[in-house]
């Protein structure tokens, strides 16, 4: 993502709609189409349909954690937790 686009991000306020665009742009479009997500006191909750969507998420996890932080600054996504919807 531009480093302008980054800056306009960080600088919005926090919503739904802000953390899903985040994560999209996180983890791709192909992933984003088969999980939910949704932020609950800096964990942010992600949904999947099947547990090999569910493996791929917590093994890049890490990668995830520092892309989203990236876009959404440091603290606001301090941990990953998914769930089979």
């Amino acid at each position: 993502m531009p480093g302008a686009l980054v800056k306009i991000l960080r600088a919005a306020p926090l919503s739904d709609g802000k953390v899903t665009f985040a994560w999209r742009s996180a983890v791709g479009h192909a992933l984003e189409r088969v999980t939910a997500v949704k932020l609950e006191q800096r964990v942010l909750i992600v949904e999947t349909a099947s547990p090999h969507w569910s493996r791929e998420i917590m093994r890049s996890s890490g990668i995830i954690l520092r892309r989203l932080e990236a876009y959404l600054g440091a603290g606001v996504v301090e941990k990953i937790e998914v769930r089979r919807a």
